[in-house]
């Protein structure tokens, strides 16, 4: 816990205070994590954070500066291009699928973003989410046989997200001010990432 006064103070949950930062709720919690920004830590885990502090760096645009908004540029970016995408150009897969199944695809698809996000912000190859993104990618696998998905269709599936997320990767130099090494890292970050979700989802298969 941070060392913030307590007294006559106003808290934050991460979700609000995010959007105040206009970055990602994961980015906001490495921050707090990393010591970047102050946070009070509740009983039950929930990290709280002064408004007085949050406000004073939206409005300085303190949070906006860091280097890792890349991250939140790509994020919103991906969201918006696989959006697009499932509406205009559902693909066959996708069209066998009820909609109970759609809802595990898509809260899996939020687990991945999230992941992948982490991954982006961390310094090293992150062993801790390296292992959750290849028991994700079990889990896509595990889904995909219950539900009859072929292998090829579940490898079609992950590839979908792979491509989109890629694909906003490489739009972002046209759209935001970033330099080639950092979208290279990017790039080279995510394909690692999801690289392992498809191997997983192969393995389960065999």
């Amino acid at each position: 816990m941070s060392n913030i006064s307590h007294q006559n103070q106003s808290w934050l949950p991460l979700k609000q205070a995010a959007e105040k930062l206009s970055v990602h709720p994961t980015t906001l919690r490495r921050w707090a994590d990393n010591g970047k920004i102050p946070v009070m830590v509740t009983p039950g885990g929930h990290r709280r954070f002064a408004l007085e502090i949050i406000d004073k760096l939206a409005q300085t645009g303190l949070a906006l500066n860091q280097p890792d908004q890349i991250e939140n540029v790509w994020a919103e970016k991906a969201l918006t291009v696989t959006r697009q995408n499932i509406s205009t150009q559902p693909a066959d897969w996708m069209s066998s699928l009820t909609e109970s199944d759609r809802n595990k695809h898509r809260k899996m698809g939020q687990q991945l973003m999230a992941l992948t996000l982490q991954f982006i912000g961390s310094e090293d190859e992150s062993q801790e989410i390296l292992d959750e993104t290849r028991a994700l990618g079990t889990r896509y696998g595990i889904i995909g046989r219950e539900i009859g998905m072929t292998l090829t269709d579940a490898l079609q599936a992950a590839m979908f997200f792979r491509d989109r997320m890629v694909e906003s990767a490489l739009q972002l130099p046209e759209s935001a001010k970033i330099k080639p090494e950092a979208n290279l890292r990017l790039l080279q970050r995510i394909t690692t990432l999801l690289n392992e979700v498809q191997l997983a989802i192969a393995a389960e298969y065999e």
